[in-house]
């Protein structure tokens, strides 16, 4: 095939990792992926701090404005933002993520080297150089009915937080946000207008505890970061620190040296499964906390 005007031959060869390599969060699936191919840098999927953004194809200027804002803070930030590499507000993303210096990761649904859509060519390569493209597809495999929800499994595995910003009643973006709900982690979505039907999905989100993202700071908070103060103290002197809110210094210590999961935690301490997750992300986040297996030990073994 002969790139078009301003595009370069594919000239990287994919790269398969198998379960040992991948990220410990996709063991979280009951159906984990025997491993991923990947094209570009596979150390971009060894961060722990990764926030999906994904939503509809036919996104209007709001939702492709609000994709790009939340994907370029976030970046900045020091967040992995994954996607899917689809039109609209998923390519939105990807272009905010790498526009602000960041790294970005999109999962295909069908093989690593098969750019879809086809359009989306340069961006698949451009992505390739500041960060990856990963599949458990073989490469060269098309796009086959089924392939998507396959991908959108791995998107909300990877990602601690799933955002969704424009999306139908029936889309991938919101079988997205289910996988990763049924995965103990949190969905948020952005408010839109209630006779919009690129918002009736993202609207039911929010009426059924979805977080609500009305601006950066929200979505980054979800993390514990802020534009104004960046990330949260790291390191094992912050869990004593005076000025951790009560409810995180109250889990530190129900946790002592024992392994808890999210809801095992929320269970012991009256929290809801998506206010345990959040917490327990914020004190990994600050290295307070480690992930082993599919539960959550505080790093030192102290309460505090």
């Amino acid at each position: 095939m002969t790139p078009g005007a301003g595009e370069t031959m594919q000239t990287r060869s994919p790269v398969w990792l198998d379960s040992p390599a991948l990220p410990a969060s996709l063991r979280d699936l009951s159906h984990p992926p025997a491993g991923l191919w990947c094209l570009g840098d596979p150390d971009t999927l060894a961060s722990r701090a990764m926030v999906a953004i994904v939503g509809t194809r036919e996104a209007s200027a709001y939702g492709e404005r609000t994709a790009t804002r939340l994907a370029s803070a976030c970046a900045r930030a020091g967040l992995v933002v994954v996607s899917g590499l689809a039109r609209g507000i998923d390519a939105a993303a990807h272009r905010a993520a790498m526009a602000a210096g960041g790294r970005t990761i999109a999962v295909q649904g069908p093989g690593v080297d098969v750019p879809y859509p086809v359009a989306h060519r340069s961006l698949h390569r451009a992505i390739q150089d500041q960060g990856a493209v990963v599949s458990e597809m073989e490469p060269g495999t098309p796009a086959f009915p089924g392939c998507f929800p396959r991908r959108n499994r791995i998107i909300a595995a990877l990602a601690r937080v799933t955002v969704v910003v424009e999306a139908g009643f029936k889309s991938g973006a919101i079988n997205t946000a289910g996988q990763a709900l049924d995965l103990g982690r949190t969905v948020a979505a952005v408010p839109g207008q209630i006779d919009d039907p690129r918002a009736a999905g993202t609207n039911v989100l929010i009426r059924d505890g979805a977080s609500v993202i009305t601006d950066v700071e929200d979505l980054l908070m979800t993390f514990g970061l802020s534009t104004n103060t960046g990330p949260v103290e790291a390191g094992p002197n912050a869990a004593t620190a005076a000025d951790w809110p009560d409810d995180l210094r109250h889990i530190l210590g129900r946790m002592g040296g024992s392994e808890f999961s999210a809801a095992q935690l929320a269970s012991r301490t009256q929290m809801s499964a998506r206010q345990a997750s959040e917490s327990l992300l914020r004190l990994e986040l600050a290295g307070l906390v480690e992930r082993v297996g599919s539960g959550y030990r505080q790093v030192g073994g102290r309460g505090a």
